[in-house]
């Protein structure tokens, strides 16, 4: 390899660790759930409702409901690490992103109707799958509750859905 092509190749670093198709995925419809734990190790856990994706793909912004998601917001505000999966109910595709933080910042000005979009096309896609509409509603009723927006920029990247290749970690793209 010349000197040219060593300084002009792509690196890992270079790259986001999300493609296109994947910051796409997590948009939804999808099922998110945030986890993390506390000092002691004990696990805390919240439904997420709603995602934005920075337009480089380096930063994911997830929306957890205040009141349901009182411990996990406790422990990321601790600086514990968070990992965060979504899933697709219709095709069970999932992929779960990890990061060693998170910070926690209030909720922008399209950041509500994002969660309660979220929730109703979660709901949806529930209800098309033969779930009762009470059900369904019920499991997305914290989507219109206050949040906070949960912003952290994913480091590991893995592809959870069923089958052969569940818990494969995903590379970036170059």
């Amino acid at each position: 390899m010349s000197m040219a092509q060593m300084v002009t190749a792509p690196s890992f670093s270079d790259c986001p660790l999300l493609d296109e198709a994947q910051a796409l995925f997590l948009l939804g419809p999808v099922s998110i759930s945030a986890a993390s734990h506390d000092a002691a190790g004990v696990p805390s856990l919240a439904r997420a409702f709603g995602c934005r994706v920075a337009e480089d793909r380096r930063e994911v912004v997830v929306f957890v409901p205040t009141r349901s998601g009182d411990a996990l917001l406790r422990d990321l505000a601790a600086g514990a690490p968070i990992a965060v999966v979504f899933s697709r109910p219709k095709t069970h595709e999932t992929l779960q992103l990890k990061a060693h933080a998170a910070r926690l910042e209030p909720l922008g000005p399209t950041d509500r109707q994002r969660m309660r979009a979220s929730g109703s096309a979660f709901a949806a896609e529930l209800i098309a799958l033969g779930y009762s509409a009470a059900f369904a509603h019920a499991l997305v009723a914290p989507s219109k509750e206050d949040g906070v927006s949960v912003v952290f920029s994913p480091t590991l990247l893995f592809d959870q859905t069923p089958g052969p290749r569940a818990g494969r970690r995903l590379e970036p793209q170059p």
